[in-house]
């Protein structure tokens, strides 16, 4: 064991574990002002001075901002869990969602019918409707007043997207949007009955879905709707078809939240960026290099969490039995153990191994898809620009996801549209 690190000589407060029972020196409180970037310096100062810092906000939670804790623990599913507390703080849930509130096994099989179908091969069949969805909307943001970059372009593109490989009618894509925009703002506010009421209308939006799905018989090695009924009805499977309902509920905020978080953060680091700008429009070929050293640089996921399933040590910390640890992957990303320069933008970095999709068996199934949507969204705006730049503040979100909340742009519009 080793030597237990000392506390941050800043407290932030007290609090009563509520796992434990004893009072502690809350030693880290979540910044809920942040500017885009501010979080960086933070995490810093934590992975420097209190790399596995207690919290008494949201309940009580630990905060692993170690590349290498990190790891660990998310490889590591015979001592944490996901279960009992997946995000901190602890949203309100009527049921279990799989595949996140699921370990293995029971969550093997989830992933079993939910990776085929987020395979390159199928993905990429959606590309021609992505690529359809970021123009309109580009150009739409082109004839806006006070475009934004994540009202107008990052928040309904994400959408269009996950819409298109469900093959939703564009009813239910607007209602789905319109529902889940309110949801994400309600998880950010904390705002318990929103969240509950917007989680209900998810669950009967989820179920229409699977219904007109089935009807249509699509192929379930390509749906994802038909691959899971596929599974429930399988009897040596953990899947049933209520369950099968709760995982389209769980994927639709998943498919939304973060490429939302992630495409607005590429948004606001271009607009601060012209020279970046200009290299990428010269050299296209470089887009995909650029996206993964600002994936690195812009993790959405912070509040993923996992619950020791006893007590246990991290970091020098005794961790108690049932306490959630907050993973802190923007932190990780940044760490200087495992990134030369980590605050730097460095073109086709070396050995890029970021958590920015996480690690385990609860790494992003839709990491391909995720990457297509970055891709496709920045090439077009890229493409119909002749360059953009921040017109206000940058706006963030609120703890949940790091990422911006809006992004005030100006645009010049290309001389020629591709």
């Amino acid at each position: 064991m080793t030597t237990p690190h000392p506390p941050s000589t800043t407290p932030a407060g007290t609090g009563r574990c509520p796992f434990t029972g004893e009072t502690r020196t809350s030693e880290w409180s979540p910044d809920r002002n942040e500017t885009f970037g501010s979080a960086h310096a933070d995490y810093a100062a934590l992975r420097e001075q209190n790399p596995f810092p207690w919290s008494a906000d949201y309940g009580g939670f630990w905060a692993a901002t170690t590349y290498e804790d990190i790891l660990a623990i998310t490889q590591d599913d015979e001592l944490f869990s996901t279960a009992k507390q997946n995000v901190v703080p602890h949203v309100p849930r009527v049921s279990r969602r799989p595949p996140l509130h699921f370990d293995p096994p029971e969550h093997t099989d989830y992933r079993t019918a939910i990776d085929p179908v987020f395979r390159r091969s199928v993905v990429t069949e959606h590309a021609g409707a992505f690529r359809d969805s970021a123009r309109r909307l580009v150009d739409g943001m082109l004839m806006e007043s006070s475009p934004d970059g994540v009202r107008h372009l990052a928040a309904p593109f994400a959408m269009d997207c996950f819409a298109s490989l469900l093959g939703l009618a564009r009813d239910q894509t607007r209602e789905i949007r319109e529902i889940g925009v309110r949801y994400g703002f309600a998880i950010q506010d904390m705002d318990n009955p929103v969240i509950e009421e917007c989680s209900k209308r998810l669950y009967e939006i989820a179920r229409e879905i699977y219904d007109r799905r089935l009807a249509e018989d699509p192929d379930p090695s390509r749906d994802l709707v038909a691959s899971l009924h596929r599974a429930a009805l399988d009897p040596d499977t953990a899947i049933t078809e209520t369950s099968a309902v709760a995982t389209i509920r769980q994927l639709i905020v998943a498919g939304m939240g973060a490429p939302q978080a992630v495409l607005g953060s590429c948004i606001a680091h271009l607009a601060t960026d012209s020279g970046l700008q200009a290299h990428l429009r010269a050299h296209p070929e470089d887009l995909p290099s650029a996206i993964e050293e600002m994936l690195r640089l812009h993790a959405p996921y912070r509040v993923f969490a996992r619950t020791a399933k006893r007590d246990t040590v991290i970091h020098g910390r005794a961790v108690a039995q049932d306490e959630p640890i907050a993973l802190i992957f923007p932190s990780a990303n940044r760490d200087v153990t495992r990134f030369e320069d980590p605050d730097t933008f460095v073109l086709r970095r070396k050995q890029n191994s970021h958590l920015s999709f996480g690690r385990g068996s609860h790494k992003c199934p839709a990491a391909t898809m995720g990457r297509l949507e970055l891709l496709i969204a920045l090439e077009e705006l890229l493409a119909r620009t002749e360059t953009f730049s921040l017109a206000g503040d940058i706006v963030m979100m609120n703890w949940l996801e790091y990422g911006p909340r809006s992004v005030p742009l100006a645009l010049r519009p290309a001389d020629r549209m591709p």
